[in-house]
């Protein structure tokens, strides 16, 4: 009784603040005292409940340390004109019959090299909007094919967040979990192509405004070199150079970039890394407006307070029977299609993609290991499940936010095929990548 107290109370506070539009850490502090609450409530010491929240606090570190970095790339990259120089000639490339193509597999490249579905849906995904409406193309599509291309890189770059975040509470490689993930978007991709090229030929743009190349070309100088950063990003990685270096790597180019091409004060673009590009006046070069250090401090507040919330868990077991009722289902219907069903539930009461994350996280984590499944295999589940439904629920913010940068509303989802392909490609072929752990 007193474990559901506490969730009622972390979801009214949740819900209250969604709908005041307040920071979201501040129902995550009122349910990590609430569960506090509880653990001493049971029997446990309050100095040894807050020893259990600190160790699960700072298992988070490590993520953290890269949702820094990543939060530098995301305003290096807008300084130094690489955002741009893709989308200056992704444009280039258009071409009637293509140009739901083109848009999908530039938001895919961009969110890959970003890994970050907010930052792409808000600038390419603007712009190419733009392009839409201005070229008699239905929005709702351009919409759903752009939600798809952003969600690419934000379940399967190892820059992401998200992907980040999977590996650090699923104690797995980045690295090998990309890989993993790159093998099972195969065939979704593919099934994504046919149909966007369908798409394509059915709604071909009518005309492109080509005013906007000249405010590009007024807000950045077109070089070569505005690519250096994110072909370092791109490529090191698959060369096995750890996560950090590269991006440290793109992060220094980038830098250099901005000094010397665009010939920003170098001052000015170390600033910038903190608190985030800020263009001159009100063109398009301000829809690149964002990132930097500064973006990115809620979000790490928010996983440290989650991680705590692990920590308790963990170490009181105060959610032991709510995981045998999950390994009793999982036992029935499969460990995949529970954690299908525990995404959309957290995705719909929480609206958040982290918090869901997490939640599906630390309800699924005891009953997948201690059927024999591998930790790879729950990451794997969380990518291709809670981190793309989040994608598709109307009113949680992962797809909320993006839409409304693109004008739209949630008409646009059933074009948002990755988003649904994926999921159901992987529970089919689930079996081909992980199979059945024998029964003892």
């Amino acid at each position: 009784m007193d474990l559901l107290v506490a969730f009622l109370v972390f979801m009214a506070c949740m819900i209250a603040a969604l709908v005041k539009g307040f920071s979201m850490t501040i129902p995550l502090v009122v349910g990590l005292v609430g569960f506090m609450a509880v653990a001493v409530h049971r029997g446990y010491k309050l100095r040894d409940v807050g020893r259990m929240a600190f160790d699960g606090a700072m298992s988070s570190m490590v993520v953290n340390r890269v949702l820094c970095v990543i939060g530098f790339i995301t305003a290096v990259w807008r300084v130094s004109g690489t955002i741009m120089i893709f989308v200056y000639y992704g444009m280039k490339l258009i071409t009637p019959p293509i140009f739901l193509m083109v848009a999908f597999l530039l938001s895919c490249l961009l969110s890959y090299a970003l890994g970050t579905s907010f930052g792409v849906s808000g600038t390419v995904g603007v712009i190419f909007m733009t392009l839409a409406r201005s070229g008699g193309v239905d929005p709702l599509i351009t919409a759903g094919v752009l939600l798809s291309g952003v969600y690419f890189g934000d379940r399967g770059s190892p820059v992401s967040s998200s992907a980040t975040l999977v590996a650090g509470v699923t104690d797995t490689d980045i690295f090998g979990n990309v890989k993993e993930m790159m093998k099972q978007a195969v065939l979704p991709m593919v099934l994504c192509l046919v149909i966007y090229g369908v798409l394509s030929w059915q709604n071909p743009i009518q005309h492109i405004d080509h005013e906007l190349m000249g405010e590009f070309t007024d807000a950045f100088k077109i070089s070569l070199w505005a690519f250096v950063p994110a072909i370092l990003m791109l490529l090191l990685p698959l060369l096995h150079v750890s996560v950090i270096r590269s991006m440290g790597l793109s992060i220094a180019s980038g830098i250099l970039v901005a000094w010397i091409v665009q010939g920003v004060p170098l001052w000015k673009v170390l600033v910038t890394c903190v608190v985030g590009y800020k263009a001159q006046g009100t063109g398009l070069a301000a829809i690149l407006n964002g990132g930097g250090l500064v973006s990115m401090i809620e979000i790490i507040i928010m996983l440290l307070l989650s991680c705590a919330y692990s920590g308790i868990f963990n170490g009181t077991g105060m959610l032991d029977s709510i995981q045998d009722r999950i390994t009793a289902g999982s036992s029935k219907i499969g460990r995949f299609p529970v954690m299908v069903i525990l995404s959309f539930l957290s995705s719909a009461m929480f609206c958040n993609q982290t918090i869901a994350a997490l939640m599906c996280n630390d309800l699924m984590k005891k009953p997948y290991l201690d059927a024999g499944a591998s930790k790879l295999e729950l990451a794997m589940d969380e990518e291709n499940s809670v981190i793309l439904i989040a994608g598709i629920v109307p009113w949680c913010i992962g797809c909320s936010v993006p839409l409304a940068f693109m004008g739209v509303d949630f008409r646009a989802l059933p074009y948002a095929c990755y988003l649904y392909l994926l999921p159901i490609c992987y529970l089919l072929t689930k079996k081909h990548f992980y199979p059945a752990v024998p029964r003892g």
